[in-house]
């Protein structure tokens, strides 16, 4: 078989099987969301709420982990700071399920059916209120999930376009284009998804912020392994970051629904946490967290710095293609 026909199939079956696998991880984690640790709280009251903590549990299969509070409003303060899902307190006329459809959708709408299952029990009536509710511009609370794929896709794809067309080009002049698309990129998906359409309303800056943060890294991370294994670089870029990364960010289907390990390795990867900062930065501004911006940042000082250890190992930078 001549060469090129030969590697042209190479490329077929490669992009086939990259195809295979993102289907495969997207079914497996958001195709079948099932609960199994939703944090959730409840204030101690009547045998009625022992009663529906009881129904709850048993509609989750045993999905619900519930945390005591003393009263209806450290419960409500506990959601606000992102500590619990749910809380299950006194009402003025009966007992409440308090959820927030901002802190993750999918969660809600689960509790929301649950809840109306259980009133229709021996347990009794059960109000289900949003405390938290998704603004008009994002009903759905996708549209951080959306970014942050457009972010990552937007990072290592230009990588790969600059090493085709651009020519050689030195690592500094490498690095500089990678900080220009991060500010430019960062900059213009933040002005679409915030002042033009209005899907997300938060600080201009700091959801600029997040979004470079975040093409960075994609581009970073794809320099360095075109570095590493040259021409088939895209493979692993694509596993990390969309096959997994994006499967597991929480953005489609919040982290208490995905199934194990989904659930926690999204917390680790520069998506789960692009998500996590842009959530709450504009659902939760203030309860903004840490563990976001130090994975981000992580990712971002490993990659940097594997990109320089391995163009001064390899002799070059990813620009060169000799």
């Amino acid at each position: 078989m001549r060469p090129p026909l030969r590697n042209a199939l190479v490329v077929v079956g490669v992009a086939a099987t990259m195809a295979t696998l993102l289907a495969t991880s997207y079914s497996l984690a958001l195709g079948r969301p099932s609960p199994h640790h939703i944090s959730a709280g409840v204030v101690a009251g009547t045998p009625r709420q022992s009663a529906l903590v009881s129904a709850l549990g048993q509609a989750t299969g045993g999905g619900l982990a519930f945390r005591r509070y003393d009263t209806a409003a450290a419960a409500r303060r506990a959601i606000a700071d992102q500590a619990i899902y749910a809380a299950l307190v006194p009402g003025p006329t009966g007992p409440q399920l308090l959820v927030a459809s901002a802190a993750g959708a999918s969660v809600a709408r689960l509790l929301e059916q649950l809840g109306t299952h259980v009133s229709r029990g021996a347990a009794g009536p059960l109000e289900v209120v949003d405390v938290h509710p998704l603004p008009a511009g994002d009903p759905q609370g996708l549209v951080p999930f959306y970014v942050t794929l457009a972010a990552t896709i937007m990072g290592f794809i230009t990588m790969f376009q600059l090493r085709a067309n651009a020519g050689p080009l030195s690592l500094r002049a490498w690095l500089a284009l990678i900080a220009l698309l991060a500010a430019v990129g960062g900059f213009l998906l933040t002005l679409v998804v915030e002042p033009i359409i209005g899907a997300l309303d938060g600080s201009f800056l700091e959801l600029w912020s997040i979004l470079a943060a975040e093409v960075a890294v994609a581009a970073l991370v794809c320099s360095a392994m075109i570095l590493l294994v040259g021409r088939w670089a895209l493979i692993p870029t694509w596993l990390l970051f969309v096959v997994l990364g994006n499967a597991s960010s929480g953005g489609a289907v919040a982290p208490p629904l995905l199934p194990p390990p989904y659930d926690l390795i999204g917390r680790f990867l520069p998506p789960g946490a692009t998500v996590e900062a842009l959530r709450n930065a504009v659902y939760f501004r203030g309860a903004q967290q840490a563990e976001p911006f130090i994975v981000e940042g992580f990712w971002l000082a490993c990659a940097f710095a594997g990109l320089l250890m391995l163009t001064r190992a390899r002799g070059r930078g990813p620009g060169d293609t000799a």
